[in-house]
Order: structure tokens, then C-alpha cells, then sequence
């Protein structure tokens, strides 16, 4: 009887210790599958996001500690260089620039935008569920999480509307594992009208007819754009969706096709993109990525890969680890070629499709108008500038050069006198 009654015990425990197992095999196997679609493992150790709408695979790596920080003294320090162009263009162009990020990225990921490229926007603002004044970040009031974006988005342009709208010309989204060569992008602005409607980024084709921008390659709305899609879109029903779910992307794109707001090209003259959604090496190694991806397909454009994928003057790159942001900011602002320079002698139209709307555009907006000869006249100064500096250095090598053959020629004098006999 009690060895029967041992048994049943036995018997239980394992029952429910067999259950407990089962639950333990089904959320590990479940959340495996929710992860396998989502990246892809590539050899080199990167991954590839199944899904053009993912977002947070980064979030486990982590940055440095502390910031690290180069001089500005160290920026353009050869003579024929100049970033009085790019100076100008921050004047002429306003870009506000605001990061999706979330309280537990604070320290691991957005600080490490602050400390690179974020501190080259006119304003730089982290939308998050929790304040941080050292960021700063806002705190929005959203919960967290990938199905809470699009909430986190319209909250977010509320309010750039109501505390900035008026202070900007530009509203740049990004992730906090985003890249952007702000002074590319003030560059590709330069002609473009802020009053017009429009915005600009990676343009992807399903779902919305006009196209809609990838939210991690990042995007940028004009101010009226802005203007329109809190006033006539954001919570109204049958034009923005009202509740948090949804791609963040997507329901912006399906939201501003509503109201009126144009995806436009980004291309540059030759076709190549400006907006990455990857990080460079997979969209400059041919064959990384793989041919049965959703990305060949989403793009509105055809997609290329190899030299010809970028432009010269590319703005954004994504799924950008912490570390890699340091990297990319040695490798674009601090390493030079020796004997190369850049003196632009020109402005450069920005778009290929667009070079007629672009002169139309120069021709019959005054303040346009303003802006391009402001840019003409820059480039003059830097030209003569750069003339200048190149002149004076070559009257300070000629004359030293005529010292250096006198100095030799002194001293063959004097060694001629010291071999003659005395």
C-alpha cells in the first residue's frame, strides 16, 4: 500500500515536472521562430532582416562607455580644403533631427549619436517613453515596444508641431542605429522648397501607390509636410490609422498619400541612392545580400548592388552598431587621402528625374534664387581662398628653395676656400 502510494507520488512529480518542460521547449522553440523571422545570419557575423518593417535587433550591443570625441580642429585641416560651403548650407538649411529610441538605449545607443553625427543637425531631439536631460530626450507618452511605434511617431511629430515647427525647415526621422552624413543632406536640400509638401528617404513600393520611405534608413518631411500631417492627418479617422499598431513606415506612407504629402526621388544624377537601409558593406559586396530577400522587390527603384549601389554624397546607413558610428565618423570626417581635394566648383544639381522641377523651381522662387547665389558666391571665396592659400605656399617654396640653393652655395664657397692653401 505505500509502496503504492510512492509510486503515484513519483508518478505526479514527473507529470508536472513534464509539463513544466514542455512549456519550457515551447517558449524557447516559439521564440527561436519569432527571431528567425526577423534576421538572417550571414557569414561575416552581420544579419539580415527578413522583414523590411523589423526594428530593435541591435539593441544587445552595446557602445564604449564613455562617448569618444575628436576635435573640431582636427576637421578639414588640409589647405585645399574648406568647409566654408558646408557652413553656409547650415545656415541656409535648418535640419531638426529627431532619433527613435527608448529608455534602455539611452546610454548603450543614443549617446553615441549625440557624441557623432547628431551634433552636426541644427537641433537634435530623442523621443522616448522616459526624460533625459543629458540627451536630451522627451518623454513621450507611449509605452514601449515594436508595436507601439506608429504611436511613438505621431506623438512625436505633435510635438515638433507644437514646439518647433515654426524654428526649421527639415524634420529628419532616424533610428538610433541610423548613420546620417548631415552635411549630405543639407547639400541635397539646398534647392528644395520647405513650404512644399514633399518628403524624401529610401522609397519602398507595396501598399501605398506613390511609395513610402523606410524607417530605418530614415526620412525627412518639410515643414509643410509636418504641418499637414498633424493638422489634416494624425487621428483622424480614414486618413491616419488611430491606434499604436501598424509599421511605423508603412502608416506614415499610407497617411501622408492621403493628405497630399509627396514621396519624391532621392537619387542622385546618376541613379545612386542616398538612403541605405543596410550598413555599407551589404550594399557595396555583391552577393551578401540574398536574392530571395524582400528587398529586391520593395525597392521602387531597380536596387544595385556593387560600386554603383551609392551616391558619392550618400546620407544614411542603418543597422549601424555603436561601435561602427566611431568608425564611420574617422572614415568620413577625419581620414585623408594625402595629394586629394575636394573645392566644389559648382553646385550640383541633386536629382536626375527631378533636374527640371529643380530649375523651375530656382527660376521662379525668390528665396531660392537667394539661396543658390548665397551657395555661387561661397564657392567663389573658397575657390579664391584655396587659390590663395596654393599661391603662398608655392612663393614660400620658391623662396625657400632659392635660400636652400644659396645656403649650398655659400657652403661650397666656404669649403673651397677651407681646400685651398694657405
Amino acid at each position: 500500500m505505500a509502496a503504492s502510494a510512492s509510486l503515484t507520488q513519483k508518478g505526479i512529480v514527473l507529470f508536472l515536472l513534464g509539463i513544466v518542460l514542455g512549456f519550457l521547449m515551447t517558449f524557447l522553440f516559439s521564440n527561436q521562430f519569432d527571431l528567425s523571422n526577423q534576421i538572417r545570419q550571414v557569414p561575416n557575423g552581420g544579419f539580415i532582416p527578413n522583414s523590411p518593417h523589423s526594428h530593435g535587433e541591435m539593441d544587445h550591443l552595446k557602445g564604449p562607455d564613455e562617448s569618444v570625441d575628436w576635435s573640431e580642429a582636427h576637421f578639414h585641416s588640409h589647405a585645399e580644403e574648406s568647409s566654408q560651403l558646408a557652413k553656409e548650407l547650415e545656415k541656409d538649411v535648418r535640419v531638426l533631427c529627431w532619433i527613435m529610441t527608448n529608455p534602455s538605449n539611452h546610454q548603450s545607443k543614443a549617446k553615441h549619436v549625440k557624441a557623432t553625427w547628431g551634433k552636426r543637425c541644427t537641433k537634435l531631439i530623442f523621443m522616448s517613453s522616459s526624460e533625459d536631460s543629458h540627451l536630451p530626450a522627451v518623454a513621450l507618452p507611449v509605452h514601449e515596444g515594436r508595436d507601439n511605434l506608429w504611436a511613438k511617431t505621431k506623438e512625436a511629430f505633435k510635438y515638433l508641431y507644437k514646439n518647433h515647427l515654426n524654428d526649421y525647415d527639415w524634420f529628419m526621422k532616424a533610428d538610433d542605429d541610423t548613420y546620417v552624413i548631415v552635411e549630405n543632406l543639407r547639400y541635397f536640400l539646398h534647392d528644395k522648397d520647405p513650404k512644399s509638401p514633399v518628403y524624401y528617404g529610401r522609397r519602398f513600393k507595396p501598399y501605398v501607390k506613390q511609395g513610402y520611405m523606410s524607417g530605418g534608413a530614415g526620412y525627412v518631411l518639410s515643414r509643410e509636410a509636418t504641418k499637414i500631417f498633424v493638422e489634416k492627418g494624425i487621428n483622424i479617422p480614414g486618413t491616419c490609422r488611430t491606434d499604436a499598431g501598424g509599421a511605423e513606415d508603412l502608416e506614415i506612407g499610407r497617411c501622408l498619400e492621403k493628405i497630399g504629402v509627396k514621396a519624391e526621388d532621392s537619387r542622385d544624377e546618376s541613379g545612386g541612392e542616398r538612403f541605405m537601409p543596410f550598413v555599407p558593406e551589404h550594399h557595396l559586396i555583391p552577393g551578401i545580400l540574398p536574392k530571395d530577400m524582400w528587398y529586391w522587390s520593395y525597392n521602387y527603384y531597380p536596387a544595385k548592388q556593387g560600386p554603383s549601389c551609392c551616391s558619392d554624397f550618400a546620407i544614411t546607413f542603418h543597422y549601424v552598431a555603436p561601435n561602427m558610428m566611431y568608425v564611420l565618423e574617422y572614415l568620413v570626417y577625419h581620414l585623408k587621402p594625402y595629394g586629394y581635394g575636394q573645392v566644389y566648383t559648382k553646385v550640383q544639381q541633386c536629382d536626375n528625374k527631378n533636374n527640371e522641377d529643380s530649375k523651375k523651381l530656382t527660376s521662379t522662387k525668390p528665396e531660392n534664387n537667394v539661396k543658390v547665389k548665397n551657395i555661387e558666391h561661397v564657392l567663389d571665396k573658397t575657390m579664391n581662398s584655396v587659390i590663395d592659400k596654393t599661391e603662398g605656399k608655392e612663393n614660400i617654396d620658391r623662396t625657400e628653395g632659392k635660400e636652400n640653393i644659396n645656403s649650398d652655395k655659400n657652403l661650397e664657397t666656404v669649403e673651397d676656400k677651407g681646400m685651398q692653401p694657405s
